[in-house]
């Protein structure tokens, strides 16, 4: 497949106790380990974007790149990481697709649809939505458009994702809620609650 996954994963923790996010623990493995797992069958391969010390996420197994643009300028910046690494390290893969890593019931089958959204709407690029809610951070990216991205954060200080997509032909794909919003993401001790019961439950009806 000709797809870069990408893992967003520079959010910290401040509402849980602080530390990267990636890194709290959910049914007793980080966050991180979910989202690989996750998006590795969906993908090429699996990069990690964060800032830091990369050695940090050494038992993962999988590259870290840092933001290329200085400044903790907001998800976008992760996207562009992903596309000029792709550029430089694995010119065979002509798209990225990001998750965040804070969001461990994303879709299986995420990139299969964002992929298929923008080759039948003729799309330039594709993002999740979910009961009637954009979420712009699970998208799909040609890297092609790294040149434009990188000018839109460095020389026109463009911030908000839909600020930059808006420019283009979007696709929006819609995705089912069922016993839980896929793109449910964890912010606050009491989401991790929830998502560690709803893990504990599907656990038992995967026994059942």
């Amino acid at each position: 497949m000709n797809i870069l996954g990408v893992i967003l994963a520079g959010g910290q923790a401040r509402r849980l106790g602080g530390g990267d996010k990636a890194l709290k623990e959910l049914g007793g493995r980080p966050m991180l380990t979910h989202a690989i797992e996750r998006l590795a069958p969906q993908v090429g391969q699996v990069v990690v974007n964060a800032n830091g010390d990369p050695a940090r996420f050494d038992s993962f197994r999988v590259p870290v790149i840092a933001d290329t643009v200085e400044g903790f300028v907001g998800p976008l910046a992760g996207v562009l990481a992903g596309m000029e690494w792709a550029l430089v390290n694995a010119p065979e893969y002509d798209w990225i697709a990001t998750v965040a890593t804070d969001a461990p019931f994303f879709p299986e089958d995420l990139v299969a649809r964002l992929a298929e959204a923008v080759a039948d709407d003729a799309a330039d690029l594709a993002c999740a939505e979910s009961n009637g809610r954009a979420h712009p951070v699970f998208g799909f990216w040609p890297v092609s458009l790294a040149g434009d991205l990188r000018c839109a954060l460095v020389d026109e200080k463009v911030r908000k994702v839909d600020a930059w997509t808006k420019r283009f032909r979007l696709a929006r794909v819609q995705f089912p809620i069922e016993n839980v919003d896929p793109f449910f993401n964890i912010n606050r001790p009491e989401d991790m609650a929830e998502a560690a019961a709803l893990f504990t439950s599907a656990k038992t009806a995967t026994k059942v």
